[in-house]
């Protein structure tokens, strides 16, 4: 590793810049973790005189620590959300009663839902008649007539 023990701590800046910058176009997390052990390894040889296999040890065991730091301070994937229909919300309204603001005419028509009118399509019903959501389709709403 000569190019390593030529540039001295400067190697691991770059290389914790290179990392952190390969973040910005890797999926994930995983490599600023190992940026930011990188950069702290050269901190620690600017600060403390090493030969370079102890600063490849002190990298690899600031590498562990900062990736199961990372995993610990970072939320799961898949994990379950407080807010399961954000981003989502036509599908929110799966199984909910609504009243028809416009007629469904040739299988469409239109609902008002707080402060937004939704698009429906199902069977021909009338204005003000009350209808379930029974599934969604982009911002498009499947319905059908509440009897009763």
């Amino acid at each position: 590793m000569p190019l390593l023990s030529h540039l001295g701590p400067w190697a691991w800046f770059v290389l914790g810049g290179v990392l952190l910058v390969a973040e910005i176009a890797a999926p994930g997390a995983f490599l600023l973790w190992l940026g930011l052990a990188a950069l702290v390894t050269g901190a620690v040889a600017y600060t403390v005189a090493l030969a370079w296999q102890v600063e490849v040890l002190v990298f690899a065991a600031l590498a562990v620590v900062a990736v199961l730091v990372g995993r610990r301070v970072t939320p799961a994937p898949g994990k379950a959300s407080d807010r399961p229909f954000l981003n989502r919300r036509p599908e929110g309204f799966v199984g909910r009663v609504f009243t028809l603001d416009a007629p469904i005419l040739g299988g469409v028509g239109r609902v008002r839902i707080d402060d937004t009118v939704w698009r429906v399509e199902g069977p021909d019903v009338a204005a003000g008649r009350d209808v379930r959501v029974t599934g969604a389709d982009g911002a498009t709403l499947k319905v059908e007539p509440v009897e009763g």
